[in-house]
C-alpha cells in the first residue's frame, strides 16, 4: 500500500518533526555521517532562531521568507539523509521508527481534498493566509479584489501562512480582497478548490 509522506507539509508540525529527528539521530545510525548530525544541528538552530523573528508582532515580509528558506534548505538535508539511511545495507525499522521516517499507509481520496483557509489582516493592508497542505506541495491562491470580475492568481505557496503584502489600492482605504485556493503537486493541480474566505485589508 502507497505511504503518506514522512516529512509534515504543515511548518508547526515540520518543525516538531526536525526537532525530533535532531535529537534521534547520531553517527551510529547507519548511512548518518558526522557531517550530517552537525548540519542537523545547525538547520535546527536556524530554523528556530528565523521562526523567533518571523513571530514578532512588527516582522516585515522578508523574516518569513528568511524562515521559509532555512526550512527549505532542512528539508533537502533530511531528505537526502533519510535516504541514505534507508539505503543502507543494515536499515534499523525500530530506529526508523524513532526517527519518524516511515509515513503511514496512505488511504486519502486526494480527487476530494480541499484546503481550508484563514485569513488575518495586518496593518498596511498585509494579510497573513493559513492554510494546511497535508497530501500537497503547496497551494494555488487566487485572489479577487471588490468590483472585479474574476479571480487570478495571488501565488504558489509552499509554506503557511503566506503573506499577501500589496499596497492597498488606494493608500489609507480599507479594501475587501476574496481568497480561494486548490491544492497542487508538482505543475499538477488536484482536488477540489477551498471556499471563498473574505477579509478586509486596512491601512
Amino acid at each position: 500500500m502507497k505511504k503518506q509522506p514522512y516529512m509534515p507539509r504543515q511548518q508547526l508540525p515540520y518543525i516538531g518533526w526536525h526537532d525530533n529527528l535532531t535529537t534521534t539521530t547520531d553517527a551510529t545510525v547507519p548511512g548518518v555521517t558526522a557531517a550530517d548530525v552537525t548540519a542537523l544541528a545547525s538547520h535546527n538552530a536556524a530554523i528556530h532562531a528565523k521562526k523567533k523573528v518571523s513571530d514578532t508582532a512588527n516582522a516585515a515580509a522578508a523574516a518569513t521568507k528568511d524562515l521559509n528558506l532555512a526550512i527549505a534548505a532542512s528539508q533537502t538535508h533530511a531528505r537526502k539523509m533519510v535516504k541514505n539511511v534507508k539505503n543502507a545495507d543494515d536499515f534499523d525499522p525500530v530506529q526508523a521508527k524513532k526517527m519518524r521516517i516511515e509515513g503511514p499507509d496512505d488511504t486519502t481520496d486526494l480527487s476530494q481534498a480541499q484546503p481550508v483557509l484563514t485569513v488575518e489582516a495586518q496593518n498596511g493592508g498585509m494579510m497573513q493566509i493559513y492554510f494546511a497542505k497535508p497530501h500537497a506541495e503547496g497551494v494555488h491562491i487566487q485572489c479577487k479584489l471588490d468590483g472585479q470580475a474574476d479571480y487570478s492568481l495571488l501565488a504558489s505557496a509552499t509554506h503557511s501562512p503566506f503573506v499577501d503584502n500589496r499596497p492597498l489600492a488606494v493608500a489609507g482605504k480599507p479594501e475587501t480582497r476574496s481568497y480561494r485556493a486548490i491544492y497542487f503537486y508538482g505543475t499538477a493541480e488536484f482536488g477540489l478548490m477551498s471556499a471563498v474566505v473574505v477579509a478586509t485589508a486596512i491601512p
